[in-house]
């Protein structure tokens, strides 16, 4: 592969207690009890309007939506890396592939401020030519554009790039980009990878090494 494109959350992160805090946090603050960690989980994956919405359930106001949107941001932001931390083998990976000079790039619906924050915070900078949120352009994950802005950007073939994700919306993204996915199993919606089955399944991130390298 010339091209390695990696999700962020459940894929490369777990971020999943410092999203569940930000979102009861902002249920709280709307006067509402909190709701379990892996039901939160379930929320991510298409970009913080629309975890919030989720989080507040479907007779929210547009009103009261924007309103914890902006204080969800203002927390989130706050308490990025209270305990997010990388998956075990995430680090060996992507410097075996950075070893190899693998293109790597991280696209991801989560905002670029945030997304580039944690990318930072952890040491990932070096293995990454760029990091692209959901704001970064005018439509999110599953259109492809971002897929083939990274690959005009780097000069890669679809036949040799692979998108890497946890969802059913990274496997989405990868086929309509026509490039190659590899879902993992340990992410935030592993179950949704049952109805939209990838190229190649891991369950942990080491063993993507030899599959890209052989």
């Amino acid at each position: 592969m010339d091209l390695l494109i990696f999700d962020l959350d459940g894929t490369l992160i777990d971020s999943q207690r410092d999203l569940a805090e930000a979102v009861n946090a902002t249920r709280a603050g709307m006067g509402m009890a909190p709701l379990e960690l892996a039901t939160i989980a379930k929320y991510v994956g298409n970009g913080a309007p629309v975890l919030v919405r989720r989080a507040l359930g479907e007779t929210a106001s547009d009103e009261d939506v924007n309103r914890a949107l902006a204080f969800f941001l203002d927390y989130y932001w706050n308490h990025l890396l209270v305990h997010t931390v990388l998956y075990d083998g995430v680090r060996d990976a992507l410097e075996a592939f950075h070893g190899r000079n693998i293109g790597m790039a991280v696209l991801t619906n989560k905002p670029i401020r945030f997304s580039e924050a944690i990318v930072d915070g952890l040491g990932l900078r070096k293995y990454f030519f760029r990091v692209y949120g959901g704001n970064s352009f005018d439509s999110k994950k599953p259109d492809p554009y971002g897929i083939h802005r990274l690959m005009e950007e780097r000069g890669a073939a679809p036949s040799r790039t692979l998108m890497i994700g946890d969802s059913a919306i990274d496997i989405k993204t990868a086929r309509n980009a026509g490039v190659k996915a590899c879902g993992v199993t340990y992410g935030f919606q592993p179950e949704t990878l049952i109805a939209e089955p990838p190229d190649i399944l891991v369950n942990h991130m080491a063993r993507l090494i030899p599959i890209v390298l052989r």
